[in-house]
């Protein structure tokens, strides 16, 4: 019991006046039930009517059963509704449960130009109502998987004792120094050019020589005018800075250990929703899903997975020389069924190709960084061991043709006690795709934003 003021507050008192309906479906028969929802469906017989009802908190929703023909007629699909009456068990073999009406009051009328009903929509035409969408079951699905890889990346950081910090949206950096980023104005307002963050890495190696493991979880923005289904003009991250790792096996340890518990937490709480993808969009995700969690990833460095491309007998429309950057087609073979299968690690590329901040390897043309490829999608996560050295990084960001004055904090941290650190960022987006199927990241998030669109 907690006391605050005047009130209290007791852990075990309830503190909405309904249940949802996924706790419902699996208490036991009783009387005086309340349920409030929306009507997905009305089919109406001679003497009995059927509604289903969902809330949002399942993907199969409750069947009501309404013996009163006057209280159907007032169910119309997407109509808000609560219905009172006895909770008993089904004989039909699809449902647990079902609502035996005893009531109707409807709390919100659904007049009959209502887009959604009972058969099924495109993917197009459901973001064309993205309003909408989440009272389809894609869209719910969507949702209830997001929310659940969201609590699986932060239970798996805070039992490995990270902390939770936050970077800034605002900021005067360029992490990957693409110059690819959303100039926020009035300039005058900071005396300087500010720009919507493109990573709180900087940001979170601050917290990381001081707290030790930390990760950010919030939005990023990137100003590319890509219309391709990997790129969104805002999309979230989740990134881990940690000190006193010195090898990149360290690092790719904690990465694959994550994606995997994630995936796992998933499956655990939203297995019915997997379930749906499995059957409608993509009938192999559970068993991808399944051996990712029960199989190590494959790892590999650059030059072996050049080599591997150039011994493969598939034409590539780039080149596969080394010192060339893996385009999107390289990374699927690599983990397709063809090649490994399975979620693979490519580490150590050419320094040519990486930003400013990777270590340097000893043999002075690789850096110690990696990129995680997962089959279907490409690159999931990309992250490396931090250049800690001082000198070696202010020559790094000269060569780079950087003000060393604007990121003069940034070389503190190499100044000021400086450790061994390394991080990665994972697209968030593109691990939806992963436990989904889905090969859109503009499905995957509530309500997108990519070049030329930005309703609502």
């Amino acid at each position: 019991m907690f006391r605050f003021g005047r009130r209290a507050y007791s852990t075990a008192k309830p503190l909405f006046p309904t249940k949802t309906i996924r706790s419902l479906l699996s208490d036991s028969p009783q009387s005086n039930v309340t349920l409030r929802g929306w009507v997905r469906s009305v089919r109406q017989q001679k003497q009995l009517s059927f509604a289903t009802i969902n809330d949002g908190s399942t993907l199969k929703g409750i069947q009501v059963i309404l013996n009163d023909a006057a209280s159907a007629s007032r169910l119309s699909t997407g109509a808000c509704v609560e219905l009172h009456g006895r909770l008993t068990d089904s004989p039909g073999k699809e449902q647990q449960k079902e609502l035996q009406v005893d009531s109707v009051k409807v709390l919100g009328e659904c007049d009959s130009t209502y887009p959604l009903q009972k058969k099924r929509h495109t993917l197009e035409f459901m973001r064309t109502i993205n309003h909408l969408r989440s009272r389809a079951n894609t869209g719910s699905a969507v949702l209830r998987i997001r929310h659940a890889a969201g609590e699986g990346l932060q239970k798996f950081y805070s039992d490995q004792e990270f902390i939770q910090v936050n970077t800034p949206l605002l900021t005067s950096s360029d992490c990957e120094g693409g110059g690819e980023v959303f100039n926020v104005a009035p300039s005058d307002f900071f005396k300087k050019p500010v720009y919507l963050t493109v990573s709180g890495q900087l940001h979170a190696e601050i917290m990381a020589t001081s707290m030790g493991r930390v990760y950010t979880f919030g939005p990023v923005f990137r100003a590319e005018e890509s219309m391709t289904s990997r790129h969104l003009a805002e999309f979230w991250m989740a990134e881990a800075e940690m000190a006193f790792i010195d090898e990149l096996d360290q690092l790719l340890d904690v990465t694959e250990a994550s994606i995997q518990q994630t995936t796992l937490h998933v499956m655990d709480k939203c297995l019915d929703d997997l379930t749906f993808f499995n059957q409608w969009v993509d009938k192999r995700l559970l068993d991808r899903l399944r051996t990712s969690v029960d199989k190590p990833f494959v790892r590999m460095t650059y030059t072996e997975a050049i080599d591997t491309l150039q011994r493969s007998k598939k034409t590539f429309q780039f080149p596969t020389t080394w010192g060339s950057s893996l385009q999107s087609e390289h990374e699927r073979y690599l983990a397709s069924d063809d090649c490994c299968g399975r979620p693979v690690f490519v580490t150590d590329y050419p320094k040519e190709l990486k930003p400013f901040y990777m270590r340097e390897n000893p043999d002075g043309k690789t850096v110690g960084c990696f990129d995680l490829l997962i089959p279907g999608i490409g690159e999931l996560v990309g992250g490396s061991m931090r250049e800690d050295r001082y000198d070696v990084l202010q020559q790094k960001m000269k060569a780079a043709n950087m003000n060393c004055e604007d990121y003069q904090w940034y070389l503190d941290l190499r100044k000021y006690g400086s450790a061994p650190h390394g991080g990665y960022g994972i697209g968030f987006e593109r691990l939806m795709l992963w436990l989904t199927g889905l090969d859109n990241v503009r499905e995957v998030v509530p309500i997108p934003r990519w070049v030329g669109h930005c309703k609502y």
